[in-house]
């Protein structure tokens, strides 16, 4: 596979629209900035001068705090807006506030809407490069990403790599960003949740499918869990926590039947004693902390490249 040397389009708004070789080049520009948060001082000139407007209209603890921090160590200018600070609460369409941010001329715009296709909207009415930071249930990229960094870091390589996504699949933007960038390099993917949850056509997307946890952890190299998303549920999905961490949940037992090696990821938020045992949420195979770790360094990398990939630091 041949490395890119710029990323194609000027936004980011799904794993979908990238090759093979700009994800590489993401994950090795990642790596070089996962080395300037390693300094006493955590700061480097890249994008001086340039702003970035947060547009998080839905709540957010990781993605918005790490995309602002990634912010900061590249040196950029930087403003924050959420749902309740805006004119959203006074009925402002979200065109009519994208035009209203246009006009103060930023450079980079990172959104997080509870619309699936929101970002893709202002990519259509915006100058500035578009971030996707998570829409509806439809993708999160720069999530997939880090969690690829953090298989990357560990396994020495994507092709290959057996991973598990379990959990509340439907609703999770997670799993669809993963899928594509993990069959894109290579890895054998294989899905689990209860029927209620399975989203159609994974199969089509060379995923394979299992309704039984202990078949979808066994000889697994990396186990993905995925929070149950009540808030997004309007239906019965579930008869109880209870019963659904008895058949779904993620427990020590059941780590015994995946690799040797294996590790264990979650986006977070986590629900401890539903999708996720605390033993293994806090124990030798959690790389959970390294995934938010990784995130900066990913965002940053992804904030340098869309900015034309140049300058110092």
């Amino acid at each position: 596979m041949t490395t890119a040397t710029t990323l194609r389009h000027r936004h980011l708004l799904g794993i979908r629209d990238l090759e093979p070789g700009e994800i590489d080049l993401i994950l090795e520009t990642a790596l070089a900035m996962k080395e300037v948060g390693a300094r006493p001082i955590k700061k480097v000139p890249t994008l001086r001068g340039r702003t970035v407007v947060n547009l998080f209209f839905e709540p957010s603890t990781r993605t918005r705090m790490s995309f602002e921090l990634a912010e900061k160590r590249l040196s950029a200018d930087t403003l924050g807006m959420t749902t309740a600070g805006s004119s959203v609460v006074k009925g402002e369409t979200l065109g009519d506030t994208a035009r209203t941010i246009e006009a103060m001329a930023p450079d980079m715009i990172v959104m997080r809407h509870a619309s699936s296709g929101a970002p893709h909207q202002l990519a259509r009415v915006c100058r500035a490069s578009i971030i996707n930071a998570g829409d509806g249930t439809h993708e999160h990229p720069t999530q997939a990403l880090l969690d690829a960094f953090t298989i990357r870091e560990r396994k020495g390589t994507l092709a290959g790599v057996r991973v598990a996504i379990i959990g509340d699949l439907i609703h999770s933007r997670v799993l669809r960003s993963n899928v594509w960038l993990l069959t894109k390099m290579g890895a054998s993917v294989i899905a689990c949740a209860p029927a209620t949850l399975m989203p159609p056509g994974l199969r089509e997307l060379g995923v394979a499918v299992t309704y039984d946890i202990d078949e979808a952890v066994k000889g697994a190299d990396v186990i993905m869990m995925l929070r149950v998303q009540h808030e997004r549920m309007h239906g019965l999905f579930l008869p109880s926590a209870r019963e659904y961490f008895t058949y779904f949940g993620l427990t020590p037992a059941r780590m015994e039947r995946a690799a040797a090696d294996a590790i264990v990821m979650h986006p977070g938020p986590m629900n401890r004693g539903v999708e996720i045992d605390s033993d293994v949420a806090d124990g030798p195979w959690s790389v959970i902390l390294d995934q938010v770790a990784n995130g900066v360094a990913v965002r940053m990398a992804v904030l340098y490249l869309l900015a034309g990939g140049e300058g110092e630091g």
